[in-house]
């Protein structure tokens, strides 16, 4: 699972940091509503609960942050404690009030995810594609604004060109990010689902995946042989070139056939015509 990222929202937006001065209201459930840019749709209702027992016993610790809208409050931040709060049946929470715009709403959604504990490697991987694509910046950049090395993003990232059913048993915790990282480096990708399954058959850890992906690479791939034309065919193709002075090449089929005569130039081509013709 992945852990909190660094140095967090305030390296990316220090005007979102709370101050000495913010004001905190208390602002009615009802008259709150989810950040309609959230990226994440799925809330682990376990987490959910556990939080909503906090909540019941320790009371909110830390304010919501929210943005005021036409039919109420959006929540910027703290959609988990929300959730929870509702859960504990709270008529109101705790809200510090921001400015924000639409984009500012939507990188900040992001920055939550990524600063959340129980994010699986997929969802990391494309809360940092999504970064990179709303702020326009590249992985060395958000490397350096979250404080996480640009290989471990790049690698994660790395993770979103598997194919969708290896993405979704990674997200759901049936292999490891470890399997997919070894997963990356099979040269066949024809062998890909097979590996696959005898992963999750066998049970396979991140360093037998490894060894098998090894041995894999090291095989070499068999080359189809090309048929082998019959005597005929050979005399035919000898005497064309000979005929022509280029390459030809003569094709048999079931129904039929076809010839291939090269040439290199108009001058060329002209040259075969008026020998075709002779």
């Amino acid at each position: 699972m992945a852990k909190g990222l660094g140095k967090g929202i305030n390296a990316l937006f220090p005007d979102i940091e709370e101050k000495h001065d913010d004001v905190i209201e208390e602002i009615a459930i009802k008259d709150c509503r989810p950040n309609p840019y959230q990226p994440r749709k799925t809330f682990h209702a376990d987490a959910i609960e556990e939080l909503k027992e906090s909540i019941l016993e320790y009371g909110i610790i830390q304010p919501l942050i929210a943005r005021k809208s036409i039919k109420g409050y959006e929540i910027v931040v703290g959609e988990r404690r929300f959730r929870a709060a509702k859960e504990a049946g709270l008529e109101s929470i705790p809200v510090i009030i921001k400015e924000l715009t639409d984009e500012k709403m939507m990188e900040l959604a992001l920055l939550e995810n990524l600063q959340r504990e129980d994010l699986t490697p997929i969802e990391e991987a494309h809360a940092y594609a999504n970064l990179m694509n709303e702020l326009k910046i590249t992985q060395e950049e958000l490397s350096k604004r979250l404080g996480k090395s640009r290989s471990h993003i790049a690698n994660m990232i790395r993770l979103l060109s598997l194919p969708e059913q290896v993405i979704a048993y990674i997200n759901n915790g049936e292999l490891s990010m470890g399997h997919g990282r070894a997963l990356l480096g099979l040269k066949d990708k024809t062998k890909l689902q097979a590996v696959v399954q005898r992963i999750r058959k066998e049970k396979l850890n991140v360093r037998q995946v490894e060894k098998l992906i090894i041995q894999l690479n090291e095989r070499p791939v068999q080359k189809k042989e090309k048929p082998k034309k019959d005597l005929f065919i050979k005399e035919r193709e000898t005497f064309l070139r000979e005929r022509f002075g280029t390459a030809v090449s003569i094709q048999r089929g079931k129904r039929k056939g076809k010839i291939e005569i090269e040439f290199y130039s108009d001058d060329d081509l002209q040259r075969i015509i008026e020998t075709l013709e002779n």
